[in-house]
């Protein structure tokens, strides 16, 4: 308080000169360099003020305080724009997922421009930096063992002819008995699902009862990092400021062991897989659209690298 009544004692022209960085935005030696984002908004909707509210102005309001503390600042975000989601609302519209994603895209950019959204930048997830940079860590991942191929059973449509996605399904989950559980996750219970073990399973589609049949897939080995990440968490929780929830939810992941995790959908829209036997499969969103964040700031600068792989800055 000394410190404030003091500064305001001195009056404006004793401030220090706001910070204007180059453009782009990039990280400065000797200077605090911070890179924010907020949660991608998913594209097949209209925003409204909860979801802005829930992610983008907070944000906003933490970028606009540190610009005013003159510390080198970079805020991105952008769209989400692969998985089942945007299928299902390219069906309802009747219009392709690409025609879908870019009539959102547009929807979503002129409404945070109306709320002045300060972003240093914009942008969305179908381009051709997170098709780069997705099948890049796909490779590696690939190139030390941390994936499995497996055969899976899963829920196919006959009268859509389709393998179903998870937001293809829709049932009764099989821990608490909510009746409207999605073919990944319960929404009630929060408890992770295969879509076969949903009990009295519907295509969202056409309303018909799907059948079960196999399918190869890849997945990412979980098990095999639980040794590196459990010392990880202790520090993590030790110094970090989790929620109660996240801790909770976390610490339940761990203590039934992580499970293997399937990364590749039977789906058109999407990014491909580059591996033989799996290229008419594309990866699933929550495997690719995390990416996101990486392959924005990439459409931002050629030089993402130097806020993505800089700890030292």
């Amino acid at each position: 308080i000394t410190a404030a009544v003091d500064a305001w004692a001195r009056g404006v022209a004793a401030l220090p000169k706001p910070w204007q960085p180059q453009k782009p935005v990039l990280p400065v030696e000797g200077m605090r360099n911070v890179l924010i984002t907020s949660a991608l908004p998913y594209v097949n909707n209209v925003p409204h003020l909860g979801n802005i509210i829930g992610c983008v102005l907070s944000a906003d309001t933490f970028a606009r305080y540190c610009r005013l503390r003159n510390w080198n600042t970079l805020y991105v975000c952008g769209t989400d724009e692969y998985g089942t989601a945007t299928e299902t609302k390219a069906v309802e519209e009747g219009l392709t997922p690409q025609e879908i994603c870019n009539k959102y895209n547009a929807i979503h950019t002129d409404i945070y421009r109306w709320f002045d959204i300060s972003f240093d930048y914009f942008g969305r997830t179908t381009t051709p930096y997170q098709t780069m940079i997705a099948q890049d860590i796909f490779q590696r991942l690939l190139a030390r063992g941390f994936l499995l191929q497996d055969t899976v059973e899963q829920l196919q449509c006959e009268d859509c002819q389709r393998f179903l996605a998870d937001r293809f399904v829709e049932g009764t989950c099989p821990f608490c008995s909510y009746e409207e559980a999605r073919g990944d996750q319960c929404d009630k219970c929060g408890k992770l699902i295969n879509a076969v073990e949903l009990k009295n399973p519907q295509c969202k589609l056409c309303r018909g009862v799907p059948v079960v049949k196999p399918t190869q897939h890849l997945f990412l080995d979980l098990p095999k990092l639980e040794e590196q990440l459990e010392p990880w968490l202790e520090q993590s929780w030790a110094t970090g400021d989790w929620t109660a929830n996240a801790r909770y939810i976390t610490r339940s992941w761990i203590r039934d062991g992580l499970k293997p995790r399937c990364i590749t959908r039977d789906l058109k829209w999407g990014t491909p897989v580059p591996l033989d036997g799996f290229r008419d499969k594309v990866f699933y969103v929550w495997f690719d659209a995390p990416i996101g964040y990486l392959s924005i700031t990439a459409n931002y600068t050629d030089q993402w690298e130097r806020w993505w792989k800089n700890p030292q800055q």
